[in-house]
């Protein structure tokens, strides 16, 4: 099953501040994520990977509601 990335992030409890911390970026570049504006690079991918304990195919960037929980 797919999440997009807000999902992940509200599941965790997380604002976009702690999570772009713990990420390595801005809070406007990951709110572009999320929104679906940009996207991130491969080594940024990596790094969302490793901090939210996902792998890239379960994240839908193209999706920016919570439509589902993991």
């Amino acid at each position: 099953m797919r999440y997009s990335l807000k999902a992940i992030r509200v599941n965790r409890g997380e604002t976009q501040e702690q999570s772009s911390k713990g990420i390595g970026i801005s809070v406007e570049t990951l709110a572009n994520y999320e929104k679906g504006i940009t996207y991130p690079d491969i080594p940024t991918l990596k790094r969302i990977e490793n901090y939210y304990g996902v792998n890239y195919n379960d994240i839908d960037f193209f999706c920016n509601e919570i439509t589902n929980k993991p």
